[in-house]
């Protein structure tokens, strides 16, 4: 290292955290809610959304999961760094680990966001809240996070081979009849205007159609929960499967581009209330996996976290 300068030493993974036992899941909700004037019957129905998938979110569980294949990566390129996990929402708690972090002596961290499409709500709050936890506990060490990866084709390639192993169509071979449904969580309109969402979302579906070369896809939206007061983006889900059985579809293939791993918001607004929405209308929807744990996928985040340049 050149003698002044700060290279890589841990990494941060932020994420949105979850309830990991059924008493949890009223307080989270309260945390996440705060301040937001939601009701106490949209608490209700969220929580039992956790009651239908076993009381919990598997969402910290799959985050360490990261953690651990990401750290084995690192390790097999000859940097093992330590790699801590920190959340918004819910134990543990980003400043919480960044504390602990500062504690160790660590002392220059690569940030990485457990989303790949910016927003505020998705990229701008976990940024505001890991400066936030570094200025009230005056601690030392940095955090810096490599650029967008939502059109790196290692990204790009390891959903599409989730998509394979889901469906048990491979590329190139795409019945006419299956349309591919890529679908992500849905933001308020005024926000998706302010960021670069949609441009992302797009690219990463275009990427991935381009090497499954399905006959027709498209994106749709999930899990709005805006309650009237300013749209949301659309269409959601529930309206393009009604169009996808009024045009002859038996099938269709969903994937949550917009999400890394299969929590909450996959395992019951996909595979709970959209596959029996599928159902009713005489559709047979394969939902497939996220990305999660994929080699492809931890490649490229080493490759980026090994190529932040020193600072000074």
């Amino acid at each position: 290292m050149i003698e002044g300068t700060e290279g890589i030493d841990s990494v941060l993974l932020v994420g949105f955290g979850g309830p990991e036992r059924p008493d949890d899941v009223m307080p989270f909700l309260w945390r996440v809610t705060e301040g937001r004037g939601v009701p106490e019957t949209r608490l209700a129905e969220v929580a039992h959304h956790y009651d239908v998938i076993g009381g919990r979110s598997p969402y910290n569980e799959m985050a360490l999961a990261l953690a651990g294949a990401l750290a084995a990566t690192l390790a097999s390129r000859g940097r093992p760094l330590p790699v801590r996990t920190g959340m918004r929402n819910w134990h543990p708690f980003v400043a919480d680990t960044l504390a602990e972090m500062d504690a160790a002596g660590l002392r220059r961290a690569a940030g990485l966001i457990l989303a790949a499409h910016r927003c505020e709500a998705s990229h701008d709050r976990y940024e505001r809240d890991v400066a936030a936890a570094r200025a009230a506990g005056s601690l030392r060490i940095r955090v810096s996070y490599p650029p967008p990866w939502f059109d790196d084709e290692r990204f790009l390639e390891a959903a599409a081979q989730r998509i394979e192993q889901g469906s048990g169509i491979r590329r190139g071979a795409w019945p006419a009849s299956v349309p591919l449904i890529f679908t992500a969580h849905s933001i308020p309109e005024p926000m998706a205007r302010a960021a670069p969402y949609e441009r992302e979302l797009d690219a990463s579906c275009a990427g991935v159609a381009a090497i499954l070369k399905p006959p027709s896809w498209r994106l749709a939206y999930q899990s709005a929960s805006g309650g009237g007061r300013a749209p949301w983006l659309g269409p959601d889900i529930t309206q393009v499967l009604p169009e996808c059985a009024a045009a002859g579809a038996r099938q269709v293939v969903v994937n949550a581009i917009g999400f890394l791993t299969d929590h909450v918001e996959v395992l019951y607004d996909l595979d709970v209330e959209a596959a029996a929405l599928a159902r009713e209308l005489g559709l047979t929807l394969t939902r497939t996996p996220c990305v999660g744990a994929h080699p492809l996928f931890f490649a490229m985040l080493a490759d980026r976290i090994l190529a932040m340049p020193e600072e000074a």
